[in-house]
């Protein structure tokens, strides 16, 4: 009967943790750029995060795009969560491949917008659903333009744009904005809360080769394929990186480690107010990265 009672008792504590955990979607266009690799590494390791979904993002309007940009960010994805160790323990699902359409159904319909519409209708306008986005917004818009009313149940954190915040200037000429303009413009123009960390902050976010290799146990087996990675992509060979998605996934985990201001956009950009944060602690985000890839794999 003890025995029972103990194995009932460490169920109970193991289910209350769980429950704890807070839930989130992460949407990358990892195929793209190193940093998606290892914002994904670091909230996939974090004990305290339950990734619902892992989408595979779209960057095909990129100049140095491949054959098909969201089926690679796709795969790339699910060879990181094997190394990770947790390949069958996040679902992975394919994003829209290619940008929102220009007119009449403009929804890219696919697994991940509709994985998210699903997903959020288990929460509330008080409890929403963080969507964390890595690249283009094109899954996320087209899940809010295919049933507008996840707007009252999802929260958007995002990498992109650049923010003036002496002029209160917003500009929407980076990567991540003009890969697909139409789905920015429908976050912008929607009630969904956003915060944006702006590519002009994170812009200092940068990663020595030799330091980021000498700071990982190349032993482990998530180390060594975040720097082959490294070594192979599309621009390997470069000795320094600015790891800007990992930022913004720090910025999350950690709000103490980031500023954020409250800034109203112009007409043209929805005319509402945004959270963004203007500020990172750049030495206390490495040192926590770091800590949680040796701890968690």
């Amino acid at each position: 009967m003890k025995k029972i009672f103990l194995a009932l008792l460490v169920c109970l504590l193991l289910n209350a943790t769980y429950a704890q955990k807070k839930k989130i979607i992460l949407d990358a266009d990892t195929a793209n750029e190193v940093d998606d690799l290892f914002a994904i590494a670091r909230a996939a390791l974090d004990p305290n995060l339950e990734i619902l979904a892992l989408n595979g993002t779209q960057w095909q309007a990129a100049h140095w795009t491949t054959v098909q940009s969201m089926e690679d960010s796709h795969r790339l994805n699910q060879k990181l969560l094997a190394y990770l160790g947790k390949y069958s323990q996040i679902p992975t699902l394919r994003g829209g491949p290619n940008r929102m359409y220009d007119w009449g159904d403009l929804a890219q319909h696919s697994a991940a917008s509709y994985e998210i519409i699903k997903q959020a209708k288990n929460y509330s306008k008080e409890n929403r659903l963080p969507i964390l986005a890595l690249g283009a917004l094109t899954n996320v818009a087209s899940a809010l333009f295919i049933d507008p009313s996840i707007a009252d149940k999802i929260s958007l954190y995002w990498l992109g744009t650049s923010f003036d915040f002496e002029k209160n200037q917003l500009k929407t000429m980076d990567f991540n904005c003009m890969m697909d303009q139409r789905a920015l413009n429908l976050m912008l123009n929607s009630t969904v809360p956003m915060h944006i960390l702006p590519v002009s902050v994170a812009k200092d976010f940068n990663f020595n080769y030799d330091d980021t290799k000498e700071a990982m146990d190349m032993k482990n087996k998530a180390a060594w394929f975040l720097m082959y990675t490294w070594d192979l992509h599309l621009d390997g060979g470069r000795k320094t990186r600015t790891l800007w998605d990992l930022a913004l996934i720090e910025a999350f985990l950690n709000p103490s480690f980031a500023t954020v201001v409250k800034a109203k956009t112009s007409i043209d950009s929805g005319n509402r107010e945004i959270n963004f944060y203007n500020a990172i602690n750049l030495d206390l985000m490495k040192k926590d990265f770091f800590e949680v890839l040796k701890k968690g794999n």
